[in-house]
């Protein structure tokens, strides 16, 4: 085929997911069947086993859905909370947040699971849980993905008290996994088969809660048992906004997402279509255009309902059209209140797309933070936390700041694409503060330049740090990144296909016809497996 990955289509349902054993396992349940929403459930709790170092039950997501019997777009957030009695004021650096027992937010994965399920699945706990647990009980080859997280992780990980545990999950033991090693986690399995005997409470109102806060209180940490009491997935109507010809919905606030908003009400005033898909006026007018929406949102995180629509608001898109489009540089940060080094090492988040017969959308990004979260496995359950304080501010003068029992703000933004009501387009991304960014270039790539929505995945793409730094994908021609950088542009040596540009795994669909059409980006490992 060229060498580009061969269109996937299917009437009766498909999932796109960053490894093929979750992706099988989301289409098995729609084989069985279930319903989108009962697949993502089973998709989320495998990707926990064959994706370890990315997301599971103690991390924290959110969920932009197309519900067709109601005919609607809702949106299920459920990153939760600073920890109440976490000592605000005592970390001002923010690489003291990056490992350890005190950087996990209190784990919301797991409850957001079974709210999908309660609310609009079809089957049991223990029927979505069942892949995940054959997964984990009877193992799996590990991927080239696979080998050099663990492999990476194991030598960052060695000085810390807790290594044993985390060490003894995922090498047992050894320090060091080989290609296709099997990767067993009985543990897991058990921790997962006991949720399905009692439900979410086990970990939020029981023994896996209790065994969590023990364990990490004698390593300093500080989540109570009334933290995860406290744990309530929101249900909202989502955020949305007219591109061209589509409706694009995705997490209104405290989620961060209302920066791909912003990008993209300003990109609706230029007639891209015109330009040069790689060009140099197409690139230098989308990467302005990005500074200016992240600089927005870095100065207005968290915004009230009033806030929002000022600053959506036809007023304040053409200001920040007028900032794109004025000479000179722009030099601004791209992620948080305080300017910071770039951290290069942005892989460790996940998102999948699913769609049924009947015409139901998920779209889930699931994340522990960064690699392996806090690095922190509670003891011999099988679950890693995650490090999710690390993407508040311990400024505590920024917008996200770290004060106990504040909701946390996160840049995941899956969204979910309506014409006349009707889904036709589900696309998501993991890639921190990254996932802001790279979501519209692929959305610019479908919509303007009529790409199918595998190559829209697959054309290069640039991630933005703070000032004026810029890693394109060196498949760029090389006479345009050289035109960018005499514009002001501080252009990196970036490898043709980046992961730091993220790992989109999306699905198109004809309202027509029902013809579901899916993508799946070789930034990372994901497929799209048919039902």
């Amino acid at each position: 085929m060229d060498g580009k990955r061969p269109t996937v289509a299917s009437l009766t349902g498909m999932v796109a997911a960053a490894h093929p054993l979750a992706a099988q396992a989301g289409a098995g349940v729609l084989s069985r069947g279930g319903n989108a929403f009962d697949a993502a459930v089973a998709t989320a709790a495998a990707l926990n086993v064959v994706e370890p170092g990315m997301s599971g039950l103690a991390g924290q997501g959110v969920a932009s859905c197309y519900v067709a019997a109601e005919r609607r777009v809702r949106t299920l957030n459920f990153v939760t909370h600073v920890p109440h009695q976490f000592p605000a004021g005592r970390f001002h650096d923010r690489e003291e947040m990056r490992k350890g027992a005190h950087t996990p937010g209190v784990p919301g994965n797991l409850a957001g699971w079974c709210e999908l399920l309660r609310a609009h699945g079809s089957l049991s706990l223990a029927e979505v849980f069942a892949p995940a647990i054959r997964l984990a009980e009877e193992g799996f080859p590990l991927t080239e993905m696979n080998t050099d997280h663990i492999n990476r992780a194991a030598a960052a990980f060695r000085a810390f008290p807790f290594f044993d545990d985390w060490n003894a999950t995922y090498t047992a033991g050894t320090g060091r996994v080989a290609l296709h090693q099997i990767l067993r986690q009985p543990n897991l399995a058990r921790t997962f088969e006991a949720i399905v005997a009692k439900g979410p409470d086990h970990l939020y109102r029981g023994p896996l809660g209790e065994q969590m806060v023990q364990y990490l209180a004698s390593h300093g940490g500080c989540l109570t048992m009334a933290d995860l009491d406290a744990v309530q997935p929101a249900w909202s109507d989502p955020l949305s906004l007219r591109y061209r010809h589509l409706t694009v919905h995705t997490l209104p606030p405290p989620s961060e997402a209302f920066q791909l908003h912003l990008t993209l009400a300003v990109l609706e005033s230029f007639d891209i279509g015109r330009l040069e898909p790689h060009g140099v006026e197409y690139l230098d007018m989308l990467w302005r255009t990005i500074r200016v929406a992240a600089g927005e949102r870095i100065e207005h995180n968290k915004p009230d309902n009033e806030t929002l629509d000022r600053l959506l608001a036809s007023v304040n898109i053409d200001r920040l059209r007028a900032q794109v489009m004025a000479p000179g540089v722009i030099d601004g940060l791209t992620e948080q209140w305080l300017p910071r080094a770039p951290d290069m090492n942005k892989e460790n988040t996940t998102s999948f797309s699913i769609m049924d017969a009947a015409g139901n959308v998920v779209c889930l990004t699931q994340s522990l933070g960064d690699l392996f979260g806090s690095a922190v496995v509670i003891g011999q359950t099988g679950v890693c936390m995650n490090d999710f304080l690390y993407w508040a501010e311990t400024d505590l003068r920024g917008r996200n700041a770290l004060v106990g029992g504040s909701r946390l703000a996160f840049p995941t933004a899956p969204m979910i694409s309506t014409v006349d009501g009707e889904p036709v387009l589900a696309l998501g991304t993991p890639g921190s503060y990254g996932i802001l960014q790279t979501q519209p270039q692929a959305l610019v790539q479908y919509v303007d330049f009529r790409r199918d929505l595998q190559e829209a995945i697959e054309e290069p793409r640039a991630r933005l740090f703070d000032g004026r730094v810029v890693h394109p994908e060196s498949r760029l021609p090389p006479a345009t990144l050289a035109a960018l950088a005499q514009r002001g542009h501080l252009v990196q040596e970036t490898p043709p296909w980046s992961i730091l540009v993220g790992g989109m795994q999306g699905i198109a669909r004809d309202p027509a016809s029902g013809v579901m059409i899916g993508g799946a980006d070789p930034r990372r490992e994901g497929y799209v497996a048919l039902a």
